[in-house]
């Protein structure tokens, strides 16, 4: 039954995504909610955003369409002999049915804010875009979803704001190339339902599944070449969801003999994260405005190399995995080995710098050379 559960989360999610997404394009064409080629960007034809509301709708309306059906299917006397093992799983929902409703009302903050943004464009003031995003983690602490392996209460909700607009904003920087931040979103939220599933975590793994769905409807309309963008409004969202997720999972099990399981979510978002503190790194060593966007991105470094924009992230996409599924494995090992597990992450982030810095001195090089 569970697997039956598990699909059936997956595709409705997957299928309301695919038929919104056309609708979508067309009223962000109509009221000119559009992304303008420029010297920072890599697409040349005008594009319309907004995408990523077709991820949030398809989400929100399959995570709540699902947990009204179960409670309605517990109270007829059909469900008992129909689904008489989810309707067992009803006191546990009635137990985080306040902090999934939490996650929702953040997300749903969230992807308003990825749609002011989108409107107004420049015209958004950074300042209130951030303080919302603050407003947004600090709903979920209100309702009791924040870290617990700091010494203090404080530190564990200053820790979790910070990951949660941290994860947000890593996903919108990431979302610079057709296909990347949304396959990305599939990749991580595929391996952290792997983690929830073995875990036990049923209503976290399918949390998990709805966001998969969404976004793989969403990515058959964003990959290259792109019909459309998901905008902040998808980028935020995303990053927010995934971030709120990985501070409700838990990680160290049982049979763990060490705490070192927690920096799984690291290693599983490794590819944005990277990405956010090279950007930065480089807009800091060059003097420049770290919120100002330029093309110092993972992506664009790798096409500078000669690689196309389909293969810079489909190497993204290979990253992502190795670094992800290796982190999998975290719980069954004991601490020397998991030290090489994040050996081996540091290894192949360290190979990439290295490989970008030669392939940028080499094409400088050969520029002069011209």
């Amino acid at each position: 039954m569970e697997t039956y559960i598990y699909l059936y989360i997956f595709l409705a999610s997957f299928l309301v995504s695919y038929l919104l997404v056309p609708i979508i394009r067309k009223l962000a064409l109509r009221f000119d909610i559009v992304d303008h080629p420029g010297e920072r960007k890599v697409h040349q034809k005008v594009k319309p955003l907004l995408g990523g509301l077709a991820i949030y709708l398809a989400f929100t309306v399959v995570v709540l369409g699902s947990i009204a059906g179960l409670l309605l299917l517990g109270k007829h006397p059909l469900g008992g002999h129909l689904l008489s093992g989810m309707i067992s799983q009803i006191p546990r929902l009635l137990l985080v049915l306040p902090k999934l409703l939490a996650l929702l009302l953040g997300g749903t903050m969230m992807a308003l804010i990825g749609v002011l943004d989108d409107v107004k464009g420049v015209n958004f003031s950074p300042k209130l875009k951030f303080a919302g995003q603050i407003l947004c983690a600090l709903v979920l602490v209100g309702f009791g979803i924040h870290t617990t392996f700091m010494p203090s209460y404080l530190l564990n909700v200053i820790v979790t704001v910070f990951w949660i607009v941290g994860t947000s904003n890593s996903f919108n920087l990431l979302d610079n190339m057709d296909g990347l931040s949304g396959g990305t979103c599939l990749i991580s939220s595929l391996l952290f339902f792997l983690v929830a599933h073995i875990q036990g975590q049923f209503f976290t793994a399918l949390i998990l599944l709805a966001l998969s769905g969404s976004v793989l409807g969403f990515l058959r309309y964003n990959f290259f070449p792109s019909r459309i963008f998901m905008g902040d409004t998808g980028s935020l969202f995303i990053g927010f969801i995934l971030g709120s997720l990985t501070v409700i999972t838990s990680y160290v099990t049982e049979e763990s003999t060490s705490l070192l399981p927690v920096v799984m979510p690291i290693l599983i978002l490794g590819v944005p994260l990277f990405d956010t503190f090279s950007v930065i790194y480089i807009r800091l060593a060059e003097g420049r405005p770290i919120f100002k966007g330029d093309k110092c991105h993972f992506s664009h470094r790798l096409c500078d190399l000669g690689m196309s924009q389909v293969q810079a992230v489909l190497f993204i996409y290979a990253v992502a995995i190795c670094v992800g599924l290796s982190a999998l494995l975290l719980p069954a090992l004991n601490g020397w080995e998991s030290v090489l597990i994040l050996i081996q992450a540091g290894v192949i982030f360290g190979l990439i710098v290295v490989l970008m810095v030669v392939g940028k001195k080499d094409a400088q090089k050969w520029g002069k050379g011209s």
